[in-house]
């Protein structure tokens, strides 16, 4: 069978898993990242039990090490911020793997990618690849990085980010909405809030509005405890997306929570502050023989953490739908039945985590922790 010259620009979660995915059908993968060279930078990550089965089936040892580096909640519970009256529970850890097949795994950013690395050649990275121009041509798909290299591939994939310059590329330039949301993010060593009951869950502390919130889950095989906060903010006017926050006045926006949950904040010694964005769903993916995955067509809310679980499970459909094309003209067709078998779930997903109401109280969780990319039924072309 012949093999095809794939693209992927972008080194994150789901551009990463996506090399892994296309690779075991024998194409040709490269990896453009615009960074010098992976660092431990970004937030901690949240891998439902959807994300992690689709990690365990892209490379058992992909699967094994996020195991091994991260934590496993016991429960999901929702409490009320005032009363901290619990107003829902779903079992997690062995029981979500019973049910769903995988564990739920709290773990830092920077694992996963090592976690995905790993399982990569190193000679399919290609670091300091800053895209600057994407076209289709007859000869191919012709991108233009920043250093001036040329490449002309079989397929590109748009794994770059709410910033996607693949995405303007193929439907012009638009800039994403500032959601009025403003988030707070803080570690903390376990042994300073181990009063706190069940600090081995994940809970969400839900506020007096949709833009209040308070969440925690282990982190470091449950060494450290991860702190998420939201209010709503008027505008941003910082030049970055995230800067360093103020810990009084993380606690002054929540004074009026619960005892449990402001005593996680009083243990918090420093902080980030981000900024919250988003798009709409995005109703094309792809074209030609050009297509979108993860952020670059479906930013979200993290109020699901969905995000990058909803990356891996393209990366795992992708692999599905164009690992067996053999020439441009099935690739262009399998890239539309990619997109068709992913829209409709993440766009659910995108507006569900705007309203920010899923398992507020007691809910089906099946719709989405139950969802596996290895056998979801694909459309037909």
């Amino acid at each position: 069978m012949s093999t095809l010259n794939i693209a992927i620009i972008g080194g994150g979660v789901g551009g990463l898993a996506a090399a892994i995915a296309l690779l075991r059908h024998g194409h040709r993968v490269q990896v453009y990242e615009q960074t010098g060279q992976f660092a431990r930078v970004g937030a901690d990550i949240n891998l439902t039990p959807n994300a992690v089965r689709a990690l365990d089936g892209l490379d058992a040892a992909v699967g094994a090490a996020v195991r091994a580096r991260g934590a496993r909640p016991t429960f999901r519970i929702s409490r009320d911020w005032d009363t901290g009256a619990e107003t829902s529970r779903l079992g997690m850890s062995d029981i979500a793997e019973t049910v769903y097949g995988a564990p739920q795994i709290t773990i830092h950013r920077a694992d996963v990618l090592a976690a995905l690395t790993d399982a990569l050649p190193a000679q399919q990275v290609s670091f300091g690849k800053r895209l600057s121009r994407l076209r289709e041509t007859d000869a191919g798909v012709e991108l233009r990085f920043d250093d001036g290299a040329l490449e002309t591939v079989d397929v590109a994939i748009g794994a770059d980010g709410i910033h996607s310059k693949v995405r303007s590329a193929l439907f012009g330039a638009e800039s994403p909405r500032f959601t009025g949301v403003v988030s707070f993010r803080s570690v903390v060593p376990t042994e300073k809030v181990k009063d706190v009951p069940e600090i081995e869950a994940f809970t969400k502390w839900w506020g007096p509005n949709p833009q209040s919130q308070i969440v925690t889950f282990p982190l470091n095989q449950g060494r450290d405890t991860f702190v998420f906060a939201t209010t709503g903010q008027e505008s941003w006017h910082e030049e970055s997306w995230t800067s360093p926050g103020d810990v009084d006045e993380l606690r002054s926006f929540y004074r009026d929570f619960h005892p449990n949950a402001r005593k996680l904040l009083d243990a918090c010694d420093e902080t980030l502050k981000s900024a919250l964005y988003e798009r709409e769903p995005l109703p094309q993916w792809s074209r030609g023989h050009v297509t979108l995955l993860g952020d670059a067509c479906h930013p979200m809310l993290p109020f699901m953490a969905q995000g990058a679980c909803q990356a891996i499970e393209d990366a795992v459909v992708l692999g599905r739908c164009l690992g067996p094309a053999s020439d441009r003209i099935q690739a262009a067709a399998a890239l539309q039945v990619y997109a068709g078998a992913r829209q409709e779930r993440t766009a659910k997903i995108q507006i569900g985590s705007r309203g920010n109401q899923w398992m507020k109280t007691q809910g089906n969780a099946d719709w989405v922790y139950g969802y596996d990319a290895w056998t979801v039924a694909l459309p037909a072309v």
